[in-house]
């Protein structure tokens, strides 16, 4: 079989740092656009998450990719928990990524997928508002931002932005005090404008984008909160806005159209009807790779779910490997070998 490279979490933190995670996701986004990325539908597990049966409150997610520009293929095997895992204090979701030499099917690498999922979910928002705003490469402007969710993807949401805008502003808003401290102690240092921790949700629902990464399935974002012209992310599994955002908005960019209708905030309203792949102007991919153009008229409002696709993580995960070589980081390991220690037979 050859040797697998294995890499911790401690190896794609030193390897990738967030300006990278944003480059390798918009190149990424471009194969989508231009079809040298094949990227399936994930497969959902559920174990417990939505069906009674099996009683985990959580899901596992199988992602496969091939991503053209590294000339690599993989899978991620993901998934999130809210039972068992959040009792324990585990981080809540939990990653694998298998990296594929596609000329011969060898498994070239086995990393970790926790940090790569969380890095390059920050990194979509960034690349789709790049696009979205009509920012140019190498220009940088400045940017207001209302985000719900002070957890993991609020911090990453405001480092991936960070590498392309200068943040003025951040409004934000968690059901948790303690979490709103914890990130303003974090995220000050990073940003050059005032952070303002909001007790009241609809006064984070202002800036250029506004941003859900929470993990609420109440619909609690309201259209009434919301200006015209403000591009609304709502990046949960879950619906975190009411019904009218999305029904209301002008344009509804996606990065895979085929997921969006299944899983996420599109999903209740496809299941009813209500929203169909005709409902759907682009794909992120489509605009980076300048297949379309998206002309907005003034009071407009976008809706983008860019909700993760395997494609993201392949191709994060195909920049780390190709490093971790170089810098001779990580074990080799061989699977087709017998260990040096096997089972007592007797």
């Amino acid at each position: 079989m050859g040797q697998t490279l294995l890499l911790s979490e401690q190896d794609v933190r030193a390897l990738l740092p967030m300006e990278d995670v944003v480059a390798a996701v918009e190149k990424t986004f471009r194969g989508m656009g231009d079809g040298t990325v094949v990227n399936p539908s994930k497969v959902n597990l559920d174990l417990g998450e939505i069906a009674p049966y099996p009683p985990y409150n959580g899901f596992m997610n199988a992602m496969p990719a091939y991503v053209g520009f590294s000339d690599v293929a993989g899978l991620k095997w993901a998934g999130g928990n809210l039972g068992e895992r959040k009792k324990r204090g585990i981080p809540y979701c939990s990653s694998l990524i298998l990296l594929v030499n596609p000329h011969i099917n060898n498994f070239i690498a086995v990393l970790d997928g926790a940090l790569i999922t969380n890095m390059r979910t920050g990194a979509q928002t960034a690349v789709a508002l790049k696009y979205l705003l009509g920012l140019k490469d190498g220009e940088r402007r400045p940017i207001h931002l209302g985000i719900y969710g002070a957890g993991m993807q609020g911090h990453m949401q405001t480092r991936a932005i960070s590498t392309l805008f200068d943040i003025e502003e951040l409004r934000i808003y968690d059901v948790s005090r303690a979490a709103l401290e914890r990130f303003r102690e974090d995220m000050q240092s990073a940003i050059p404008g005032r952070i303002i921790l909001c007790d009241d949700p609809k006064d984070a629902a202002q800036g250029d984008a506004v941003i859900c990464v929470t993990q609420s399935k109440d619909g609690f974002l309201k259209e009434e909160w919301l200006s015209p012209e403000t591009i609304v992310f709502p990046m949960g599994s879950y619906q975190e806005c009411e019904d009218d955002v999305l029904l209301h908005a002008d344009k509804i960019v996606v990065d895979h159209v085929e997921q969006t209708l299944h899983r996420g905030a599109l999903s209740k309203l496809a299941a009813e009807g209500k929203i169909t792949r005709q409902s759907i102007t682009c794909t992120i991919g489509e605009l980076v790779a300048g297949r379309t153009e998206l002309h907005r008229e003034p009071g407009q409002r976008i809706v983008c779910l860019p909700i993760g696709t395997g494609a993201m993580d392949i191709g994060c995960a195909s920049v780390v490997y190709q490093r971790a070589l170089e810098q001779k980081r990580g074990q080799f390991f061989d699977f087709g070998v017998s260990s040096a220690t096997e089972w007592n037979q007797n």
